[in-house]
């Protein structure tokens, strides 16, 4: 696999020099500033490759941009509103200009509002580590009493309710401010911040469209963008929902491995693909990763190596970020599937057999915790699960492994 490491921008408190001394092949970024549905320029990708270009004492670096996360997809391509064809032109445009400085896999996702949602960005764990962490409860008290959405007791049983109510009572006006701050808070780095009342907004521009209406725009948007990419060597890869359950009343269509193979059928060119992040879909137990990596690693262009731990099983339960070795996810079984995928490839002579990966979401640990770095983005936190990834794949590469094997 090719080690990657995702970077925010000059202002990411996890430097070049920092990536380097962890041991990264390449890097994993995007134009966080620019708005979402405009063009990416030539110039701008130009300048985030020269930002990556040099160390802090001035000298090369050698790391290059290889992977786009995430070039954004609007909400009015994700509803098919407003200025959407624009949007997807605008796409189009951006992933040539992409192809032309060299980069040749994109990441996005089609998450209505939010790309990911939490309760807790810094939860503390017994050893003094802190992670960010789904509570189950808490978020159904954010939805039933803070945002208060239409029909949202529909959504909960009686049990959930007044358990939601019971530690809704409990909380302090500053937690209250705290949680309504961390479910908003989306992506790390992303140009656009919500409030309330923008959640709301975007909540209302969603009530009449279902999960079946929404992967239609989703397959349509692939039908648009998927034979360009195919045509100038462009491989798109979608990020799975996070979590992968229905919040908010909004509808979740990329959770499962039914839902990939619904969409890479649609449109079925090897370009149309997959993130495979054994993080947010190892937030369901029902979803087996080695088992995805196995049947559908033909179309797996970009992975995310991370775990969750599940604090109870039921679909919508509650997870904490556990270290990469120690969630509900076998990292031994998910490595030995993508380095059989990689074989598989190599020997059918594909140029991309090698998968770039980056080691997703560390826990805050040691100096990590007064740099203060993006959630889930931590320096130290990440070069302990890239140490364990990387031991992995390399005793499984072992040739008395892999002869034995």
């Amino acid at each position: 696999m090719r080690q990657t490491w995702r970077w925010f921008g000059p202002k990411d408190m996890v430097s070049i020099d920092d990536m380097l001394q962890a041991g990264v092949e390449g890097v994993v970024t995007a134009l966080h500033h620019v708005p979402t549905g405009t063009v990416w320029t030539p110039a701008e990708i130009a300048q985030r490759q020269a930002d990556l270009a040099l160390m802090k004492d001035g000298a090369p670096s050698g790391l290059k941009w290889e992977v786009v996360e995430s070039l954004p997809v609007s909400e009015d391509i994700k509803r098919q509103t407003g200025d959407w064809k624009a949007h997807i032109e605008n796409w189009k445009t951006s992933m040539r200009n992409l192809r032309d400085a060299g980069i040749q896999v994109i990441c996005y996702n089609f998450m209505p509002i939010l790309d990911w949602t939490r309760t807790d960005l810094a939860y503390r764990l017994a050893n003094g580590a802190t992670c960010m962490r789904y509570d189950a409860i808490d978020f159904a008290a954010f939805d039933l009493f803070l945002l208060q959405r239409n029909g949202v007791d529909a959504d909960y049983s009686a049990e959930v309710t007044e358990a939601a109510r019971a530690r809704f009572a409990a909380m302090t006006e500053a937690r209250k401010q705290e949680l309504c701050g961390n479910v908003v808070f989306g992506l790390p780095g992303s140009a656009e911040r919500m409030s309330m009342e923008d959640v709301k907004t975007h909540l209302a521009h969603y009530d009449n469209i279902s999960a079946q209406k929404l992967r239609g725009h989703l397959i349509d948007f692939l039908a648009e963008v998927s034979p360009l990419a195919q045509e100038i060597g462009i491989r798109l890869c979608c990020h799975p929902d996070d979590p992968p359950f229905p919040l908010m009343g909004l509808p979740r269509i990329m959770s499962t491995e039914a839902d990939y193979k619904t969409v890479t059928a649609a449109v079925d060119l090897p370009a149309n693909g997959i993130t495979l992040c054994t993080g947010s879909l190892g937030a369901r137990a029902d979803n087996d990763l080695p088992g995805m990596m196995k049947r559908l690693g033909d179309r797996v262009h970009f992975l995310h190596l991370r775990n969750v731990a599940l604090e109870d099983r039921h679909l919508g339960g509650s997870f904490h970020e556990a270290a990469h070795l120690e969630g509900n996810t076998d990292m031994v079984a998910m490595i030995a599937a993508v380095l059989a995928e990689q074989t598989r490839r190599k020997a059918a002579g594909r140029a991309d057999w090698q998968i770039p990966m980056r080691p997703d979401h560390g826990q805050d640990i040691l100096d990590d915790q007064t740099r203060k770095a993006q959630p889930g983005y931590p320096a130290i936190g990440r070069l302990k699960g890239l140490a364990e990834l990387r031991g992995i794949m390399t005793a499984l590469s072992h040739p008395k492994v892999t002869a034995a094997g």
